[in-house]
């Protein structure tokens, strides 16, 4: 089985969710809010907004937002602007950045890392859920390459951030599952057969906050594979990659 990578990343979008119905309109408490005709500072300003008016929110990009008056004229206003509204609740409007408090209140990461396992090169996707701030779970499938065979494994894994408020914070993972490691062709014509082993592995690793919804991790996991030898087979893997979150 071949892993195929396919990730959609949606950024731009506020995990606070500004087309939700409560902020879908907005009302103009200061004195004025300067609409532009694109959504960036260098774009002109085309209409002034004055206290009291109501605009109603069409689509976010990025920090920027559409809009439109009640007069039906469209443009684009930064978000610090909007915090000079209030939403229909009379409540002020406050939008996350996106940044490191979209980051801390995050549900789900996917990523794809790739590296070494045992001396191959790897390649690993996962999927994981944060239950809370410090406790993750989630799975990864791997896939590793070489001369003389084909490793393919599963990890059910648990993760624990020590301190999650930092940019730069150490974590370590428990994890169960088995492992596949299949002869090449020439092999398995000499007699070596497919072989199946339950796996066990602990890691410990690195990760950054590196903005908007990406972060880089960096890890190592030492894996043994529980066979019907004598011994058990100890493995190692370090891998290096990136993972975007929601």
């Amino acid at each position: 089985m071949r892993i195929a990578v396919i990730f959609a990343l949606c950024l731009g979008f506020s995990s606070q969710q500004i087309l939700a119905d409560e902020f879908a309109q907005v009302l103009i408490v200061q004195p004025f809010i300067e609409l532009h005709s694109g959504p960036a500072g260098g774009y002109p300003v085309i209409h002034v907004a004055a206290k009291g008016e109501w605009l109603t929110v069409i689509k976010r990009r990025t920090n920027w937002f559409k809009v439109k008056t009640n007069k039906d004229v469209q443009g684009w206003v930064k978000q610090q602007d909007l915090h000079l509204t209030q939403s229909s609740q009379a409540q002020p409007v406050k939008l996350s950045d996106g940044s490191f408090d979209a980051f801390a209140s995050r549900q789900f990461e996917f990523g794809a890392m790739g590296g070494a396992f045992d001396g191959l090169p790897s390649l690993t996707v996962f999927a994981d859920w944060v239950a809370t701030e410090n406790i993750s779970a989630g799975v990864s499938i791997n896939q590793a390459l070489g001369d003389l065979a084909e490793n393919q494994f599963f990890l059910v894994r648990v993760q624990h951030t020590a301190f999650p408020e930092w940019r730069v914070s150490p974590y370590f993972t428990l994890g169960a599952g088995q492992i596949r490691t299949k002869p090449r062709a020439n092999l398995v014509q000499s007699g070596d057969q497919a072989r199946t082993s339950d796996l066990l592995a602990a890691g410990l690793g690195l990760r950054y906050y590196l903005g908007q919804n990406f972060m880089l991790k960096l890890e190592y996991q030492h894996l043994q594979a529980l066979t019907n030898r004598d011994t058990n087979e100890d493995l190692e893997q370090w891998t290096l990659g990136f993972a975007v979150f929601f």
